[in-house]
């Protein structure tokens, strides 16, 4: 099977720009994230066109609420037929639990995860809302929390992959943004203007043991996205 390892964030606010990248990949070379500024822009009509043209979609809308609101969110986004769907695990144990529980009741299964801290989050960040721990060690304890109420994996940042990947095992999964290229740089059709704190490059980020690479403006922003997409698989080792 088919298991690309880019996840292309689609960070759009239409859908005419969103299938127009579309239309310029592979879905055998990337899967596609939709996440909270398109599907309020669009809805679940973009989701089922691109799921049409072949892509895996990652919906990230990162559920956050009471259990039961997050359980009847999760069995929605699976009904949809995604491919991986996630929620937020300070949402806690029992919120956690509920989804676990709604996508295992659904006939379609997608991968579900947790996001731990944002990547764009700093120790200063983590402070100035009361949490004493740092990145890494929040990132373990939700981490944690997520592999033991039966989530298949987490969001975090590659920088705590080899981390995670120790305490959590070879099969949890770990998806990383906070990703730049080492090979798209002459490529790029303006500067990055970066709003992520803990960044590594994929082939760096796959060895650390991230399962994912979430990758948006390095290819969504290139002069030529297939290009890039192809420099960073090429980076990686990915037999095209």
């Amino acid at each position: 099977m088919n298991d690309p390892k880019v996840i292309i964030a689609l960070d759009y606010s239409a859908a005419v720009p969103a299938l127009a990248l579309a239309d310029m990949l592979e879905p055998s070379l990337c899967s596609l994230k939709v996440g909270k500024e398109l599907f309020t822009a669009t809805g679940p009509a973009l989701v089922e066109q691109l799921m049409r043209k072949g892509f895996r979609i990652f919906l990230d809308l990162k559920f956050h609420d009471i259990p039961n609101t997050v359980a009847q969110a999760c069995k929605v986004a699976a009904g949809l037929g995604v491919w991986m769907v996630n929620v937020h695990a300070l949402g806690g144990r029992k919120m956690l639990a509920a989804a676990r529980d709604a996508i295992d009741s659904s006939k379609q299964k997608p991968k579900l995860i947790a996001v731990t801290v944002l990547t764009s989050m700093a120790q200063e960040d983590l402070a100035a809302i009361g949490i004493a721990a740092t990145p890494a060690e929040m990132v373990l304890r939700l981490a944690t929390l997520a592999r033991d109420s039966g989530l298949d994996g987490v969001v975090c940042s590659a920088q705590e992959a080899a981390l995670l990947r120790k305490q959590c095992g070879s099969e949890f999964c770990l998806v990383t943004p906070g990703i730049r290229p080492a090979l798209v740089g002459a490529r790029r059709a303006v500067p990055l203007q970066d709003d992520q704190s803990r960044v590594m490059t994929p082939q760096a980020a796959l060895q650390a043991g991230s399962s994912y690479l979430v990758i948006g403006r390095p290819i969504t922003q290139a002069a030529d996205p297939l290009q890039a997409l192809l420099d960073i698989n090429q980076e990686i080792g990915v037999s095209l």
